[in-house]
């Protein structure tokens, strides 16, 4: 059997969406676990609605999921004489012709098809006429007028369409360029695509496609035509289920592994297991466990995701992603160090980069500022001295660890009979300016002694100023 070759072929006329993903994940997936080949192709022949601007969101989204390509990225725009070449041999053969009937005279044959009962077509009046090219001319593929085309599919099953339902669709149009029916057959025939993974709102396309292999004589490929991605309302996925555009996943603080992870379980399952990392998906992904059933998007489901990802990566992993939104809000660290070890601190708290980034500010502002409630309530004259005791014990500290601070928290609470909750969450205000952080052991180290004595300073001298 021949190395399994899939191809992407989206259109660019707008960001890469959710479903389309998903669509691109399923055939990148299928091509690195059977050893194949994953072909990236632009079908940007609407000239109207194609822009490089979309072309380039296409990219940045692949880019951000990890998915690469092993060839391209083709354009169709560039394969035109591909195209005509393929036109001049089926009208050769007999299996297209020329069409010079006008878009009145084809609408005036669907309303007297509608009138009678009958499906709305084009009535074949050029079928036979065998009329040259020419300016105003179409290209029409000869359908079959008797029999059927079996579409053997491996998520759907057998599906068969009388050919009497087809009419004779268009292969060219009168501006030169191709349709898409046809521009994505010889695009997958001449690069050699033998699986083809799509949604299964493509199905109505695959007879056309079908006869249209069978007409230049060339091997089907194996069709699996997944589910469609629906709204947790089980309606087509839009706006109102929330941001379809990948990347704008990627700016609420979603990692590229968990979004990966989330798209692979709408339609694919293998068992009761949720949680994959990139190496389980390309291990166990197979096109026999895709489901009949549509997948359900669901928001509430991918942050839980997202949050477990957070958890099991390392902070050197998630260093580069949480940068940008760090950076966003003008805090950069050129210290490594110190950004791992926040960024541990932070992660059994964060569901998302987002929400890590926010929790960050009292780890990079330079300036950090008293929330004033909490300084009302817990920065207060009782508190004055022990916080000077504090300070000096910490400056005095040849260390800075973890048990360092123990043991000079130790000593404070016994000195000033105190319990730990009536000393921490001062100290907690003093360095983060709020009452909610991780362990307060856990910051004091990673801030390091001079940030922690700098701001027990300004804390002392907020309660003095009272």
């Amino acid at each position: 059997m021949a190395p399994v070759r899939t191809r992407f072929a989206p259109s660019p006329t707008g960001y890469l969406h959710v479903g389309g993903a998903r669509t691109a994940l399923f055939n990148w997936l299928y091509a690195r676990h059977t050893g194949g080949k994953f072909i990236l192709r632009i079908e940007d022949t609407d000239a109207a609605r194609s822009t490089d601007q979309s072309v380039q969101a296409i990219f940045e989204a692949l880019k951000w999921l990890d998915i690469d390509w092993d060839e391209g990225p083709f354009y169709q725009s560039q394969r035109l004489d591909i195209y005509n070449a393929h036109i001049d041999r089926l009208v050769a053969a007999g299996h297209a012709y020329h069409c010079t009937c006008t878009p009145e005279q084809i609408e005036a044959m669907r309303e007297k098809a509608r009138a009678t009962g009958a499906k709305p077509r084009y009535d074949g009046t050029c079928r036979e006429k065998k009329l040259g090219p020419s300016s105003d001319a179409v290209v029409r593929f000869k359908s079959p007028t008797m029999g059927s085309t079996l579409i053997e599919d491996v998520v759907k099953g057998h599906i068969v369409f009388s050919n009497d339902e087809l009419d004779d669709f268009v292969l060219r149009r009168t501006d030169g360029m191709p349709t898409y029916n046809f521009a994505a057959v010889v695009d997958d025939v001449s690069m050699d695509i033998n699986t083809i993974i799509r949604g299964d709102d493509h199905i109505m396309n695959t007879p056309k496609q079908i006869l249209l292999y069978h007409a230049l004589e060339a091997p089907l490929p194996i069709f699996a035509h997944v589910p469609m991605v629906l709204g947790n309302d089980r309606t087509r996925m839009s706006k109102r289920h929330g941001a379809t555009s990948v990347t704008a996943y990627r700016d609420m603080g979603l990692l590229p592994e968990a979004f990966i992870n989330f798209l692979a379980r709408l339609g694919w399952s293998h068992g009761d297991q949720e949680f994959f990392t990139r190496a389980e998906l390309i291990e166990k992904f197979s096109l026999q466990r895709v489901g009949k059933s549509a997948g359900i998007f669901d928001p509430v489901k991918l942050n839980a995701l997202n949050a477990d990802h957070i958890q099991a990566a390392t902070p050197e992993h998630l260093a580069g992603h949480l940068k940008p939104f760090l950076e966003a809000r003008g805090w950069h660290s050129d210290d490594e160090a110190f950004l791992h070890g926040a960024i541990a601190t932070l992660q059994p708290r964060s569901k998302t980069l987002l929400e890590m980034a926010l929790q960050a500010h009292f780890y990079f502002s330079e300036e950090i500022t008293l929330d004033e409630q909490a300084a009302q309530k817990f920065l207060t004259q009782n508190v004055l001295e022990p916080l000077r005791y504090l300070r000096e014990q910490l400056a005095a500290l040849p260390a800075f660890g973890e048990k360092d601070l123990e043991t000079v928290f130790v000593q404070l609470m016994e000195k000033f009979s105190l319990k730990l909750g009536k000393i921490a969450q001062p100290v907690r205000v003093a360095l983060t300016g709020t009452t909610v952080s991780p362990g307060i052991f856990e910051i004091m180290t990673v801030l390091g002694k001079e940030r922690v004595l700098a701001r027990l300073d300004k804390a002392i001298g907020y309660i003095v100023a009272r």
